[in-house]
C-alpha cells in the first residue's frame, strides 16, 4: 500500500514543474518574442534500498526547452523593430554578465547611446556592444547590420556601425533561464556564444513577433492539470482508507 502512496505522492510533487510551466506561459501570451517551451519528460527512476529491486518512482525531467515555432506578426513601421526569421536568436547580455539570447525583438537606444531592447537587455554586436552616434538615424537591413545616417543630412550616405549577433538556432536546443533568457541545452556553450546553424540567420525591420502561446490549448492543459492533480490526491486519500480498514481487520477482538 506504500507503493500507491509514495507513487501518487511522486506525481503530485512532480505536476508542481508543469503547472509553473503552464501558469508561465498563459501569463505571457501577450509578450513580445516570448517562446513556449516543450512538453517535459517523465521518467521511472529506481529506488535503493532493502528488499526486493521492484520498486521505481516516476521522476519529472524539468529541461525547458524553447520551440522556436513562428508567433503572431505584427507591423510597426519602426526601423528598429525587428522580427527573427526562422530558428534566429539575437545574443544579448545578460545582468551577470553571461551571453544570453532572446527573440525579443524591440530594439532601442539607451540614454548612454548602446542599443538594448524595452526590458533593457543589452543588445550584442559581432564586436561586442553596439554605440550609436548621437542624433543618428537607425536603419537595420535584414542581415542585421545596423546603419545609422544624420536627419539633418539624408543625402549624406548611411554609415555601418555594427552587425548584431544572430545565430541559426536550428541544430542548437536551446532552453529557459531563470531570467527567461535563452541559452544552449549543451553545458559546454551556456554562458557564451554557440556555432551558428547551416540556415542563413536574418530578420524584418518594422515588424514585431508576439508570442507563440495558443491560450486556448494553454488553457485546456491547464485543466487537465487539475483533474490530473484532483485524482492523485483521491489516490491518496483512498490508500489511506484501505490501509486504516486493513488494519482494524488486524486487530483482536
Amino acid at each position: 500500500m506504500d507503493r500507491l502512496a509514495f507513487t501518487s505522492l511522486a506525481a503530485v510533487q512532480s505536476q508542481t514543474k508543469v503547472r509553473a510551466q503552464i501558469t508561465n506561459a498563459l501569463a505571457n501570451v501577450s509578450t513580445i518574442g516570448f517562446k513556449d517551451s516543450y512538453q517535459m519528460a517523465t521518467e521511472a527512476v529506481k529506488l535503493d534500498g532493502a528488499g526486493y529491486e521492484s520498486r521505481f518512482q516516476s521522476s519529472l525531467h524539468n529541461s525547458d526547452v524553447i520551440n522556436l515555432a513562428q508567433g503572431t506578426v505584427t507591423m510597426t513601421g519602426n526601423p528598429m523593430d525587428v522580427s527573427l526569421n526562422d530558428n534566429t536568436v539575437l545574443g544579448v547580455e545578460a545582468e551577470n554578465g553571461d551571453i544570453a539570447f532572446t527573440r525579443r525583438g524591440d530594439l532601442r537606444v539607451s540614454v548612454t547611446g548602446v542599443v538594448e531592447n524595452a526590458v533593457g537587455d543589452l543588445v550584442l554586436g559581432e564586436a561586442g556592444p553596439i554605440t550609436v552616434p548621437p542624433g543618428q538615424l537607425v536603419k537595420i537591413s535584414p542581415d542585421g547590420t545596423l546603419f545609422a545616417s544624420s536627419p539633418i543630412d539624408p543625402e549624406a550616405p548611411a554609415v555601418e556601425i555594427g552587425k548584431l549577433m544572430l545565430r541559426d538556432a536550428s541544430e542548437t536546443p536551446l532552453i529557459r533561464r531563470t531570467d527567461g533568457l535563452f541559452e544552449p541545452l549543451n553545458p559546454e556553450y551556456r554562458g557564451g556564444d554557440f556555432p551558428t546553424g547551416p540556415n542563413s540567420a536574418s530578420l524584418q525591420s518594422g515588424v514585431l513577433e508576439g508570442s507563440n502561446v495558443n491560450p486556448i490549448e494553454t488553457m485546456v492543459k491547464l485543466m487537465d492539470f487539475s483533474r490530473s492533480f484532483e485524482a492523485q490526491i483521491k489516490m491518496i486519500k483512498e490508500a489511506r482508507s484501505i490501509d486504516e480498514t486493513g488494519s482494524t481487520m488486524m486487530r483482536l477482538p
